[in-house]
């Protein structure tokens, strides 16, 4: 039986797991203060520190490094991949390391994998980053040829969730078409097609807001207010993603204080969240015509999937398209050892980076 250890490394926690084949034998989530970072100069620097935590009580647990067969982590903010698995290697970390597209806490899953399997002379892998990108030739047209449209999305757990769905009707994701909507502290909406997520809002620029980030905003307002003389580059930025969305309105990134104030008869909190189940729908609506209206089922996941009032509403926008399927939270641990498996079974060839 194969013995893998898991990771997923985020901003406020690292997530980790040690699977014997299917089963969890271990799950812990380590939460982490923002002062434990403060001594790191790029988040890259913290790979160490982490991984030192994680073995800590991997030993805690006498669970010896010397019976793991591999070591997958969160892929990062790499070049363009298609989805599956991918083996780390030199190319891969020269990357992860210089956030060649950006510096995010997913970054470290591969740099991590790659320092524990490298000591135990063992594979390390990623599954499903969140650049991969399946898009069709026409999804990457977005108006103007300088300000093309880019793949970046939740895709470990869409596409988890995706083979979720598909074994719940007995078929295989190649077979079903779907709009997967994860909703998170940012929303990715997909539309799969025959196992192949050929269209996505970016999630880091397009599409709903969400508790943090503004999603599409009017394009002319916002380069007046870049060119406002209001706010540094660096300002603009973390308005649009960190302080925008729902924080921007309200005030707080919980959609459980949000929800709280709405029903004390605060007016605001009510039509913030109204606006944001709006816009999700859209977004749903949307990526259904890239399926030419051919949808087998929508899933809503993601951490906001757990509130029944979001869910309850969202589904009276969208139940005509097709049959709602909800799977609250997200599978990453166990689909990225799932991956890791596929390969070490001989079921899926590695891609290379």
């Amino acid at each position: 039986m194969k013995r893998i250890l898991a990771l997923n490394p985020g901003a406020t926690s690292t997530k980790f797991a040690v699977f014997e084949g299917e089963q969890i034998l271990l799950q812990r989530t380590v939460e982490h203060e923002g002062s434990e970072f403060q001594a790191f100069g790029r988040i890259c620097d913290q790979a160490e520190y982490r991984l030192n935590l994680i073995t800590t009580v991997l030993d805690a647990e006498s669970i010896p490094l010397t019976s793991l067969h591999a070591v997958v982590g969160r892929g990062g903010l790499l070049k363009p991949l298609t989805g599956g698995t991918c083996r780390v290697n030199e190319a891969m970390l020269a990357d992860l390391r210089a956030g060649m597209r950006g510096e995010h806490a997913s970054n470290l899953g591969g740099i991590i994998a790659d320092a524990l399997a490298t000591k135990l002379d063992i594979p390390a892998f990623i599954v499903d980053p969140v650049s991969v990108d399946e898009m069709e030739p026409e999804a990457r047209l977005s108006g103007h040829p300088e300000v093309p449209r880019n793949s970046l999305s939740h895709a470990l757990n869409s596409k988890a969730v995706a083979r979720h769905a598909a074994a719940d009707v007995g078929k295989s994701y190649a077979e079903l078409n779907l709009v997967i909507a994860h909703l998170g502290s940012g929303i990715s909406v997909t539309a799969h097609r025959r196992g192949r997520m050929i269209d996505v809002n970016n999630a880091q620029e397009e599409g709903p807001f969400s508790p943090d980030r503004c999603g599409g905003l009017p394009s002319r307002q916002l380069v007046k207010l870049c060119y406002s003389g209001k706010y540094t580059e660096a300002e603009m930025l973390t308005h649009l993603m960190g302080n925008g969305g729902m924080f921007a309105y309200l005030g707080t990134r919980d959609l459980r204080e949000v929800e709280a104030r709405a029903a004390a008869g605060n007016n605001e909190a009510e039509q913030v969240f109204k606006a944001m189940v709006y816009q999700i729908a859209k977004e749903i609506g949307a990526m259904a015509t890239v399926l030419a209206g051919a949808v087998d089922q929508i899933v809503i996941t993601g951490g906001m999937a757990w509130s029944k009032r979001l869910v309850d509403e969202l589904s009276e926008r969208v139940r005509f398209i097709a049959p709602i399927l909800v799977i609250p939270g997200e599978e990453e641990l166990l689909a990225l050892a799932a991956g890791a498996l596929r390969v070490l079974r001989g079921e899926e060839t590695a891609q290379m980076y």
